[in-house]
C-alpha cells in the first residue's frame, strides 16, 4: 500500500495525529535506549526530574502553543521570562517587597506586554515576527536598566520553594511542577472546551474564513499574545523559583525550545491543527535529550542544541508531507 493512499484513509484527523504518534514513539525509545545504555536511568525519579528541570519551559510552551495555534509566533517569550525574574528579584530582594504582592504584578506586566504585542499586530497588520522580536529587544533592554548583574534572592518564600519536595512514594516532585501541569490542565480546557478555544483553532485554519463568518478575530489574536504573556511571565516565576535569582541573560534561547518543543509535539506553524499532549510530550523529550547527553557525561552541552536542531528539521518535514497531501 502506498504512502498516499495510507495517508488518504487515514483522513484529516487521523493525519493530524500522526507528528504527535511520532514523537510518543520517539520519546519511548530514547528512554529504552537511555536504560539500556546508562546505570541508574531507568528510573521513575529521572522522568520526574524531566519536569522538574523544565517546568518553566513546559508553561512558556504552553502558551506558545495558543499563539502557533493561530499561525503567529512569539520571539519575545524568553525575553519576558528574564524580565519576570529580574522584577522579582529587584522588587524581593533590593526593596523588600512581599512576594505575594510581587508575584501578581509580574503576571500582570507580563500579560499586559502580550496583549500590547497582540493589539499592534491585528491593528496594523505587521507580521508578528517583527512585533515580538521587537519585544524581546525591548524586555531584555529593560532587564539591564533595573541591573546589568546576576541579583541573588535569598527570601524565604522563594528559598522554601526551591527547596521544598513534594514525595509520591519514594520519589518526589517539586511545587513549580504542580504549577505547570495546573498551566497544562487550565490550558486544555479552555483549547478543547471554550469558544476561545474553538476561535484559535479556527482563527489558525483560515483568518479570512473566520472574519466571514463572523468570529472575534481581534478578540482572539490580541487574546493569544496576552495568554503568550501570562505564560511568560508564570515561566519567569517558576525560573525565579528554579534559579534564586533575576538575571538579564536568564532564558537565552528559551523562545527557540518553546517554539521547537510546540512544532516536535505536532502543532503546525502554519496553525489550525495541534495539540496541548502533544506540547507537554514535545518538552519532554527536549528534557530527555538533555538527560541522555548529561548520562553520557564526555559530549559537549552543545550537542543538544544539535539533536534539537536535527529533530526540528524532521519534524517540520514531516508537516510538510503532510500538509501537501491534504492539499491535493
Amino acid at each position: 500500500m502506498s504512502t498516499d493512499t495510507v495517508l488518504s484513509r487515514l483522513g484529516r484527523h487521523g493525519r493530524s495525529q500522526i507528528p504527535m504518534l511520532v514523537t510518543s514513539v520517539l520519546l519511548v525509545v530514547m528512554f529504552a535506549a537511555g536504560s539500556v545504555s546508562y546505570d541508574g536511568f531507568l528510573s521513575g525519579q529521572v522522568l520526574l526530574n524531566l519536569l522538574i528541570d523544565n517546568a518553566f519551559l513546559l508553561v512558556v510552551a504552553v502558551g506558545m502553543t495558543f499563539v502557533i495555534l493561530t499561525g503567529g509566533i512569539d520571539l519575545s517569550v524568553g525575553a519576558m521570562v528574564a524580565l519576570s525574574t529580574m522584577l522579582s528579584a529587584w522588587l524581593v530582594q533590593l526593596h523588600g517587597w512581599p512576594p505575594l504582592l510581587v508575584i501578581p504584578l509580574v503576571l500582570a506586566v507580563g500579560t499586559g506586554a502580550g496583549l500590547a504585542m497582540g493589539w499592534v499586530i491585528h491593528t496594523f497588520e505587521i507580521q508578528p515576527f517583527i512585533v515580538t522580536l521587537a519585544g524581546m529587544f525591548l524586555a531584555r533592554g529593560l532587564c539591564y536598566t533595573i541591573s546589568i548583574d546576576s541579583i541573588s534572592i535569598t527570601d524565604p518564600t522563594y528559598t522554601s520553594m526551591a527547596q521544598t519536595r513534594i514525595p509520591l512514594g519514594d520519589l518526589f516532585i517539586s511545587p513549580s511542577v504542580l504549577v505547570a501541569l495546573l498551566a497544562v490542565g487550565v490550558a486544555f480546557v479552555v483549547l478543547h472546551y471554550t469558544r476561545f478555544g474553538r476561535n484559535v483553532y479556527a482563527l489558525g485554519g483560515s483568518e479570512q474564513s473566520s472574519v466571514l463568518m463572523g468570529l472575534p478575530v481581534s478578540r482572539t489574536k490580541i487574546g493569544v499574545y496576552g495568554v503568550s504573556g501570562f505564560c511568560s511571565a508564570l515561566g519567569g516565576v517558576l525560573m525565579t523559583f528554579y534559579m534564586l535569582s533575576g538575571y538579564g541573560l536568564h532564558a537565552v534561547g528559551l523562545e527557540l525550545d518553546a517554539i521547537a518543543a510546540v512544532v516536535i509535539g505536532g502543532t503546525l506553524l502554519t496553525g489550525g491543527s495541534g495539540y496541548l499532549l502533544g506540547t507537554v510530550l514535545g518538552v519532554l523529550v527536549l528534557g530527555l535529550i538533555q538527560t541522555v547527553i548529561s548520562f553520557q557525561g564526555t559530549l559537549s552541552s552543545w550537542w543538544t542544541r544539535i539533536v534539537i536542531g536535527a529533530l526540528l528539521f524532521v519534524f517540520i518535514l514531516l508537516q510538510r508531507l503532510l500538509t501537501s497531501r491534504r492539499r491535493s
